[in-house]
C-alpha cells in the first residue's frame, strides 16, 4: 500500500521527530511511504482568518501535489480536516471541485488510517509511564476521529492511561486565535494545564502539533515536569 505523507508546516519546521515516527510506524505496518517535496501549507491559517481568495493558491498547489497519491496520511487531525474542507471551498467550480473531492476521499489522519484502513488496533508499541490524552477540537469535532486514538493507546503495553478532565475543552490554540486573542488563549491553556496536573500523569499525549506546541509551551513556562508527546512517537516506541 502506497502512502503519501502530508507532514504539515509545524511538523516540518518544529517537530521533525513526529514526521520521522510517522514514517517508521507506517513502514513497520507494511506501507510504502513517499514524501512529495512540492507540498506547502494547506492554506488553513489564511482560510480560517477569512482570506479565502488568498488561500486558494496554496490549496491548488496541494491538490496538484497529491492528485496521484493512493492514500494521503497526516499526523494532524486539524490539517487533515482542511483537506476535507477543500470541496466546500471550491463548490461549484467545474475544474477544482472534482479534484478537491478526490483528494478528500483518500486523505486520513494517522490513527484513523491505521484503525479504519489498515484494520490494525495493536501496533505492537511498548511505552512505560502514566499518561493522559488531549482530544484536539478539529480532530474530534470536525473530522470526527475519536475512537481510533483511544483504541491504539489502550493497546500500548506498559502505558498507564488516565482520562483527562475537561477533555472536550479547547486548549486555547485555535491557530490564529492564540495570536489575536492572547489573553483569552492564555487563560484557556492555563486551565488545560491544571487539568493535566490533576491526572498526575508524567506524559501528555496528543495528535495535533499545534495543540501540543501550545500546551507544551505553557507547561515549560510554568516549570511543570510533564513531557509532551505526539501519539505517533508513542505508537512508534518499541
Amino acid at each position: 500500500m502506497k502512502v503519501s505523507l502530508f507532514a504539515t508546516c509545524l511538523v516540518d519546521m518544529f517537530q521533525s521527530n513526529v514526521g520521522k515516527a510517522t514514517v517508521e510506524l507506517l513502514e513497520r505496518l507494511g506501507c510504502e511511504i513517499e514524501f512529495p517535496e512540492s507540498q506547502v501549507c494547506c492554506g488553513q491559517p489564511a482560510y480560517n482568518s477569512g482570506y479565502t481568495k488568498e488561500s486558494k493558491e496554496a490549496i491548488k498547489r496541494m491538490i496538484d501535489t497529491f492528485q496521484d497519491a493512493e492514500y494521503v496520511v497526516s499526523p494532524s487531525g486539524s490539517c487533515t480536516f482542511m483537506f476535507h474542507e477543500y470541496p466546500h471551498i471550491f463548490k461549484g467550480d467545474p475544474v477544482w471541485e472534482p479534484k478537491a473531492k478526490k483528494l478528500a476521499e483518500k486523505t486520513y489522519e494517522l490513527t484513523q488510517f491505521i484503525v479504519d484502513v489498515l484494520k490494525v488496533e495493536d501496533v505492537g508499541a511498548k511505552f512505560e509511564g502514566k499518561a493522559t490524552y488531549h482530544t484536539s477540537c478539529h480532530m474530534t469535532r470536525l473530522l470526527s476521529v475519536k475512537r481510533a486514538p483511544m483504541i491504539l493507546l489502550n493497546n500500548v503495553k506498559g502505558l498507564e492511561f488516565t482520562e483527562l478532565p475537561g477533555k472536550e475543552q479547547c486548549c486555547g490554540f485555535g491557530g490564529t486565535f492564540s495570536v489575536k486573542m492572547t489573553q483569552i488563549s492564555e487563560q484557556m491553556v492555563d486551565e488545560k494545564v491544571c487539568h493535566v496536573e490533576e491526572t498526575e500523569a508524567d506524559y501528555l499525549i496528543g495528535a495535533d502539533a499545534g495543540c501540543l506546541m501550545n500546551i507544551g509551551g505553557r507547561i515549560d513556562r510554568k516549570g511543570k515536569p510533564i513531557k509532551v508527546l505526539h501519539i505517533a512517537e508513542v505508537l512508534n516506541s518499541r
